[in-house]
């Protein structure tokens, strides 16, 4: 009988196994033996991960009139990040072994008390400096040095002359970029406010641990919306974000019980929040875990960019004349984060006639290939052809594929692996009455429907 923690571990494992083995995601480098923390995705991993992106500029900026994007550069001024709080404050608690060098976050190697949390972070190294004295190194089991600060900004250096290169940071976060690029935004897009900026971008951290395959990275994938509004609209704008990013959540998965919006506690708050919520994902290996967070900023970027640049913010109210500088509502999720707990909400193992079968049941929209075009017999040429001229018809306007290996059955389950909503089998039928076999993945339900149908049919559910 398998313990809880097996059970977890396997289903992560067989999820990581299958992004390899299918062209989800493949480690960065494999060849040299990879590099903790940086992946690539495959050939059905970069069409997922654009139809998830796809279906967020959606949702946030092509439905409403008072949000637009940007696409900011990964290098800012360095003194961005002195001015955010980053360089002081991004900050993780870091233990090296004294024999094999390795580098381990202090309160992974120990049980940290939510009492002992609750601790300024002066005392909270006191405390893991104790617990840690006796501990040995996991790995080695060499001896622990001291505890220390360790800041997650990645550097880099810029310039042509090696001694005259100029220390930068890749962003840790995306949303400085849209503190940047506010006034330009406000200027030439006419918008007033409250009005936000969405954007999806790289960010970067110097991770001591990365985890949990796509979960936590040192290079991953952003989405933002810095909504900027009037001081004394913060809490209906705040409660606004909140229900319709926890909404949009339950509907893209399967299991929207899954799903939960939790407050963070006063010693988890971010410095530059006056509260904050997350809504959380119930992963089958660490519980429940962040997915976004919607944070209550107030002023503290325009102000501290202001004070750091000599740059007034202030807004003048075009109708009042009131003059204030805007609070903003943010909301910050991961991309690689979401495809992560997408996967885990789609993969299903069951029976059917009995035969065991791994499923995707992933939201049409979302899946990387929409339909499968099956000839019933790959030897009959005009099988073939009229295969292809259906293969063709849809080709135009989603995303198709062709397969003629082996039998149908094989066939449907290959399909139903990677999430294929859709199956199409032509038959000796489809040649004298010009329909098609249609079989629906979750249920293995067939139909038949005429092709000139096809393309309406399907619109109705992907557009």
């Amino acid at each position: 009988m398998q313990d809880k923690t097996e059970k977890e571990d396997l289903k992560l494992s067989k999820i990581v196994s299958l992004c390899k083995r299918r062209g989800f995601v493949f480690p960065s480098s494999e060849i040299y033996g990879g590099i903790r923390g940086f992946y690539d995705f495959g050939p059905l991993g970069v069409e997922m991960k654009n139809n998830i992106k796809k279906l967020w500029w959606q949702e946030i900026v092509q439905k409403r009139d008072n949000i637009v994007g940007i696409d900011g550069s990964i290098i800012t001024h360095p003194k961005v990040w002195t001015a955010s709080g980053h360089i002081e404050n991004f900050t993780d608690p870091l233990v090296d072994c004294l024999k094999c060098k390795r580098r381990f976050r202090a309160d992974t190697l120990v049980d940290v008390s939510e009492q002992d949390q609750d601790e300024s972070d002066e005392n909270l190294i006191k405390k893991l400096e104790k617990l840690i004295k006796n501990k040995e190194c996991p790995v080695c089991k060499g001896k622990l040095g001291k505890v220390r600060r360790f800041n997650l900004l990645v550097e880099a250096n810029i310039g042509v002359l090696e001694d005259s290169k100029e220390k930068v940071y890749l962003r840790g976060e995306a949303c400085q970029s849209i503190y940047l690029d506010y006034e330009n935004v406000l200027n030439t897009s006419r918008q007033k406010i409250p009005f936000g900026i969405a954007q999806i971008g790289k960010a970067f951290r110097n991770e001591i641990t990365p985890r949990y395959f796509l979960y936590r990275q040192r290079e991953f994938e952003q989405w933002d919306v810095q909504f900027f509004v009037r001081p004394d609209e913060m809490s209906k704008w705040y409660e606004y974000w909140k229900t319709e990013r926890m909404s949009w959540y339950q509907k893209i998965v399967t299991n929207p019980e899954d799903v939960r919006l939790r407050q963070h506690k006063t010693n988890e708050l971010a410095h530059y929040a006056k509260k904050a919520y997350d809504i959380e994902y119930n992963t089958s290996f660490g519980g429940w875990l962040e997915w976004e967070g919607i944070h209550w900023r107030g002023d503290w970027d325009l102000s501290r960019h202001g004070k750091f640049s000599n740059h007034d913010f202030t807004y003048t109210d075009p109708q009042t004349e009131e003059k204030f500088i805007p609070w903003i509502v943010e909301t910050s999720g991961g991309v690689d984060r979401t495809f992560l707990y997408l996967l885990l909400d789609a993969y299903t193992e069951e029976k059917t006639n009995g035969k065991e079968r791994i499923i995707l049941k992933l939201n049409p929209k979302i899946a990387p290939v929409k339909i499968a075009v099956f000839p019933l017999l790959a030897n009959k040429p005009e099988l073939i052809n009229k295969a292809k001229e259906v293969y063709k018809l849809l080709k135009k306007k989603f995303n198709v594929v062709w397969d003629d290996r082996g039998n149908i059955g094989k066939r449907y389950l290959s399909q139903d692996e990677i999430g294929t909503p859709w199956c199409l089998t032509i038959d000796f039928d489809s040649l004298k009455d010009n329909t098609v076999t249609v079989r629906d993945r979750d249920s293995t339900k067939q139909t038949r429907e005429k092709i000139e149908d096809l393309i309406s049919l399907f619109s109705k559910i992907l557009d």
